[in-house]
């Protein structure tokens, strides 16, 4: 079902749903990074799928996947309800651990913009499962009463012209109290649209989840 060296579509089944993804294992991957994007975005993401070109180069595989179908997401407020794209994300992260090319790997979980809240409840709610978590601009504010529970070294990137952002990753940079780091990329606004700012975002993510994953990896030998 999965194949290695290049981008492969998947159906992934659900109990009620079948989402849509796009999955990539380089040759020798350590460990597996699971991208939950922002609001009205998908698998397509430009820029995740840029970052996820990143990451292989540095041997994660990745995965990205809707975590609406296409009529869920015709719903606006689907795509704010972080419950249910908590709940998809979980079951998807099971779902990868019980297939036979990814189940050992370990998970990185990378949320961009109200992604990164639905990655923060997901890493609360599965604690040691997950090996680490990147937010690239995220609203870990709407996941505020669950930070306390993540145990996943999490990095927290914010472009530096994102006011309002910055001000709710650093509320959530205190509440949170596990391993954690705050990066501020200056002159970089929300989308990092500006010339070589998301190169930057995807370079510090891929050296914070290889960190992570072969720490998680020589505490599990």
């Amino acid at each position: 079902m999965l194949t290695y060296n290049n981008i492969k579509s998947i159906s992934i089944p659900l109990k009620d749903v079948i989402l849509l993804g796009e999955i990539c294992i380089p040759q020798k991957a350590i460990g597996l990074v699971i991208f939950s994007h922002g609001s009205g975005s998908s698998r397509l993401s430009p820029r995740n799928k840029y970052v996820a070109k990143i990451l292989q180069e540095k041997g994660l595989a990745t995965l990205l996947f809707d975590l609406l179908t296409k009529e869920e997401d015709t719903v606006y407020e689907n795509r704010f309800n972080i419950e249910l794209l908590t709940k998809r994300l979980i079951e998807v992260t099971k779902w990868v651990k019980n297939q036979s090319e990814t189940s050992n790997f370990p998970i990185g979980y990378f949320g961009a913009s109200t992604g990164a809240a639905s990655a923060l409840k997901a890493a609360a709610n599965l604690k040691s499962d997950i090996a680490a978590v990147v937010s690239r601009g995220g609203r870990p504010d709407l996941a505020m009463e669950d930070l306390k529970k993540v145990t996943a070294p999490t990095l927290l990137i914010v472009g530096g012209d994102d006011t309002i952002v910055i001000k709710l990753n650093k509320e959530a940079y205190q509440k949170l109290q596990c391993e954690r780091s705050l990066e501020i990329i200056p002159n970089a606004s929300h989308l990092f649209e500006e010339k070589g700012k998301l190169e930057k975002v995807a370079i510090q993510s891929a050296k914070w989840f290889v960190e992570k994953i072969n720490a998680k990896i020589v505490d599990n030998v």
